[in-house]
């Protein structure tokens, strides 16, 4: 699946450098993130700010997130995602998304476009899931699971901004420590974020 361009108004980081430390906020803004149909290199990579992690916490509060052990988001400041739409669960996690931050942003190449996972969108979806659990080597009589318990997966895996509107594009495969950090306190300063050189890349 080729890359879908952000909708028209959508602000993108640019390639521009920049911009003064944060100071402390008055209050400490709210933050939520999660991840859909990826494979959480996202927020390995927001782990990869380091020291600066410290830093950050003086200046927010994490609501849902894996780092936390809060199960539905409630209002925030700012929502970061990570990962496609895959199935019914990941439409109502990032409706849910929308609807409570103020600021929502797609990160990494899986949100921002479907990434890997998207790549099965060239092929039936039945297709795909007779080939994983029914003719797979190793598998005897296999079955496709149909539990009632497990979400409906769509027939195309699609990048979020198809499900709802994005305030926010932070590209990569994943995005880099320190173009999260970045973006991030640019943002937390009330300023546009802009990433230059390599910061900004698309793979």
């Amino acid at each position: 699946m080729s890359a879908t361009r952000p909708p028209e108004g959508a602000r993108t980081a640019a390639r521009e450098g920049g911009g003064s430390p944060v100071s402390a906020p008055a209050r400490k803004l709210r933050v939520a993130t999660t991840s859909l149909a990826g494979c959480f290199g996202c927020h390995m990579s927001f782990l990869d700010i380091d020291e600066h992690l410290f830093e950050l916490v003086e200046l927010i509060e994490f609501d849902r997130s894996p780092l936390t052990d809060i199960k539905d988001v409630g209002p925030c400041d700012i929502g970061l995602v990570e990962g496609g739409v895959c199935n019914a669960e990941n439409v109502h996690v990032l409706r849910a998304f929308r609807r409570n931050c103020k600021t929502l942003i797609a990160l990494g190449a899986c949100a921002v476009n479907g990434g890997l996972p998207a790549q099965r969108n060239h092929l039936p979806l039945s297709e795909c899931l007779r080939e994983v659990y029914q003719f797979r080597p190793g598998i005897a009589n296999g079955q496709i699971p149909n539990d009632p318990e497990l979400p409906l997966p769509l027939d195309k895996v699609r990048p979020i901004h198809e499900v709802v509107r994005i305030d926010y594009f932070l590209p990569g495969c994943p995005p880099s420590g320190p173009a999260i950090w970045k973006f991030l306190t640019d943002l937390l300063a009330g300023r546009t974020p802009r990433l230059s050189g390599g910061l900004l890349h698309y793979d």
